[in-house]
């Protein structure tokens, strides 16, 4: 049976080759990085050597986009086998992906879709977490992704349902506060209830991110900086958990590396205060 990674309460940046010249040539001030799992794990090539080069001077979490850990046909071993090669070279953080399918036979949707809330599809997403960490070797984190549909045969929610799942395969969780937000704008619910319904000593990692409002929905981009009812909710977020390792995404429209490193300072001062908070009570 596998337990959630060890904890760490650093304060990384998503690594972007728009960025790449700045961690190779100068100190950046984090303290770990995250990469796209996809992008490197091709043996070879100047990605792979940059990876190498940045991480000896960061620790690196890999996050994955496509291992489609809800799809019915299983996974992809080639895919798996893959991917623990490129984690036991770099021997990362955590190795992460997100509650959601993306495959079905040969199509590939490369689009995060949601699973509905059911002991079904527990059954089967738990089966498929077994098979990932054992020929992984390690434990993963899975993260909430955001959701513009719901399925009304949904008996759990959505925090209930990563809360059997965790306990189940002895993953851990990945938080990301801005998908909390945007699926409970959404679809209606309370988003302090998702965060008191996680189990919180599960939670090794948190991202913050920006999104878009359209007329009809929030929809997660990556490509603005963190709201302001984003920050509120991370800041409830880190008063339940503790200290975790928190991360600023950014996927497009990236600005110049000091405009993302003073997001990233509004995290610490947030991460700070409720630590002190927390050594007060």
């Amino acid at each position: 049976m596998f337990t959630p990674p060890p904890t760490f309460s650093g304060y990384g940046l998503g690594l972007r080759k728009e960025h790449y010249r700045d961690f190779l040539d100068t100190d950046v001030p984090v303290d770990f990085v995250e990469v796209i799992s996809e992008n490197f794990m091709v043996d070879g090539g100047q990605p792979r050597q940059i990876l190498r080069q940045v991480r000896e001077r960061h620790p690196v979490a890999l996050h994955g986009v496509s291992m489609s850990i809800g799809s019915f046909d299983g996974l992809d071993r080639d895919y798996l086998h893959r991917l623990r090669a490129l984690a036991d070279e770099i021997q990362p953080l955590f190795v992460s992906d997100h509650l959601s399918w993306s495959r079905l036979g040969r199509f590939n949707s490369h689009d995060l879709l949601p699973l509905p809330y059911t002991e079904e599809a527990l059954d089967l997403v738990c089966r498929n977490i077994d098979m990932a960490q054992d020929v992984l070797g390690r434990s993963m984190l899975f993260e909430n992704p955001s959701t513009y549909v719901s399925f009304v045969d949904s008996p759990m929610t959505e925090w209930e349902f990563l809360d059997h799942m965790s306990k189940r395969t002895g993953c851990g969780l990945l938080l990301d506060v801005n998908n909390v937000y945007v699926s409970s704008r959404n679809h209606g619910f309370d988003a302090h209830a998702f965060l008191r319904g996680i189990p919180a000593d599960r939670v090794r990692q948190i991202h913050l991110a920006g999104h878009t409002e359209t007329p009809e929905v929030l929809i997660d981009t990556h490509d603005q900086p963190v709201c302001v009812d984003v920050w509120s909710l991370y800041a409830d977020a880190m008063s339940l958990l503790g200290p975790v390792a928190t991360m600023i995404e950014r996927d497009d429209a990236i600005p110049p590396l000091p405009e993302v490193l003073d997001e990233l300072a509004i995290a610490r001062d947030i991460g700070r205060r409720n630590m002190r908070l927390a050594e007060a009570a």
